[in-house]
């Protein structure tokens, strides 16, 4: 990004937002905005209380179930995809529609089904990120060149040895894209499903801080939020880029 011919840092795009929202917060005219400088100050005295700490580790157990099932499932799922034709057109059309369907809509549904517990928050995670993850995966195996399932095969590797030393490695950028944009939806699904379905953990404190107009702590636990799902993207993007040179054995 440039100004007046002056290379600016990417990064200096959230400084002129932080300072926009601060004029707007101490102008008053957006009730529901206070000064970042007062969020700020929120979330530093939010993450030293007991409730908070007992709620994120409720919702990160819940997440790192959930996002577990959903890679092992939705890897598992492309392949399955990716490597036989008959599987892809009985999956195929129901695995876009459920990627892009409003799965919010089916809140109701798994509230009957798994009831009000974590189980149902698990549920969610896995509902809002395993079909991404198992699309990419599946766009990374039907870009694997055939000369490395006959190279394979030339050196007598069996069908578990292609899998898992040439054709999951092959596939890895994608699958990590895949896994990357899954981590984003889950993190969207946990607190429509702790909000919405089962008010637990940090739904209900959002839900507290809604309903009692403590929009400082709402705000402030929203940005941990954001921070959290940007952390882990970048993370995983870092990785994408690590395993690029993947890509190049597929031409």
């Amino acid at each position: 990004m440039k100004i007046l011919g002056y290379r600016i840092p990417a990064a200096a795009s959230l400084l002129i937002w932080g300072v926009l929202w601060e004029i707007v917060g101490r102008s008053g005219t957006v009730f529901i905005l206070p000064p970042l400088s007062d969020v700020l100050s929120a979330l530093v005295e939010l993450v030293e209380r007991s409730s908070f700490q007992t709620a994120a580790l409720e919702t990160l157990e819940s997440f790192a179930i959930g996002m577990t099932v959903a890679i092992i499932g939705g890897v598992a799922l492309g392949f399955l995809m990716g490597r036989n034709a008959a599987a892809n057109n009985v999956l195929g059309m129901w695995v876009n529609i459920m990627a892009s369907a409003p799965l919010s809509s089916l809140v109701p549904v798994l509230m009957l089904l798994f009831g009000l517990g974590q189980l149902t928050i698990v549920v969610t995670v896995i509902l809002f990120s395993i079909w991404i993850i198992a699309l990419d995966t599946y766009a990374g195996v039907r870009h694997i060149s055939t000369s490395l399932d006959e190279m394979a095969k030339s050196f007598s590797a069996s069908s578990w040895q292609l899998l898992t030393k040439v054709l999951f490695w092959a596939a890895l950028p994608e699958i990590l894209a895949g896994i990357r944009i899954g981590l984003i939806r889950a993190v969207k699904g946990i607190v429509i499903g702790q909000l919405l379905i089962s008010v637990v953990a940090l739904g209900r404190l959002f839900r507290t801080f809604s309903d009692n107009f403590q929009f400082e702590n709402f705000w402030a636990l929203t940005l941990i939020l954001f921070v959290f799902a940007l952390g882990f993207s970048s993370v995983l993007g870092w990785l994408e880029h690590k395993v690029e040179y993947y890509a190049g054995s597929r031409i």
